[in-house]
């Protein structure tokens, strides 16, 4: 199985890298982790168009080849204003059902202070309907980002109550996902093989 990380800061090397990379070094059960930190690519505002993510210099093709063959996703936001970054908006509308549907994701939400709820019940709310990616009914909510999930400096050192809890329920949460993982990739071949008449009508939920 393959697992796909997108950290969608808008600044370089963010506390959502920090927390991309922890994913990614505690995630287990997967033959390839790939984590895209979505600044450092190229990626066209999308006007609603296919042919605008094919813009000059557009790294969409191969970070969506990474989707295609994902079977599962974590995407990770900072909470700007009580919103998602406008650039993981962005990402979330280029994709297609067709490369997307049926994919178990983490939402994770990362936040400087005590908040970080609202890009949660943004993105449940309206952030998953045509790619129909499949929210995992545990999400991840991290807050005072900056205390926690640092790099220790040996395996003595001592964590915060609140580090040692966070690490705990991550772990949680993978596990949970690559439970889904496993579920939905039989479910997504039983749909292959028996698709629904016509079904091709409705690449777009109501």
């Amino acid at each position: 199985m393959n697992l796909v990380i997108i950290s969608a800061s808008q600044r370089k090397q963010s506390q959502s890298v920090k927390v991309a990379q922890y994913l990614s070094e505690v995630s287990t059960g997967y033959e390839q982790i790939m984590h895209f930190e979505l600044c450092q690519y190229q990626l066209p505002l999308w006007d609603g168009e296919q042919q605008s993510k094919l813009a000059k210099r557009s790294d969409w093709l191969m970070i969506n080849g990474h989707l295609k063959e994902a079977d599962a996703v974590i995407v990770i936001t900072p909470e700007w204003s009580g919103m998602a970054s406008p650039l993981l908006k962005n990402f979330l509308m280029m994709c297609s059902s067709q490369d997307t549907a049926h994919k178990p994701v983490l939402l994770v939400a990362i936040s400087s202070g005590i908040s970080g709820v609202y890009p949660i019940a943004e993105l449940r709310m309206n952030a998953l309907k045509n790619n129909k990616l499949v929210a995992i009914p545990d999400h991840l909510i991290i807050r005072n980002v900056e205390e926690i999930l640092n790099y220790q400096k040996d395996s003595t050192s001592l964590l915060s109550k609140a580090d040692d809890q966070m690490r705990h329920r991550i772990g949680y949460s993978l596990h949970t996902l690559s439970k889904y993982s496993k579920a939905l990739k039989t479910m997504r071949a039983a749909l292959l093989i028996q698709p629904y008449e016509n079904e091709e009508q409705y690449s777009y939920a109501m």
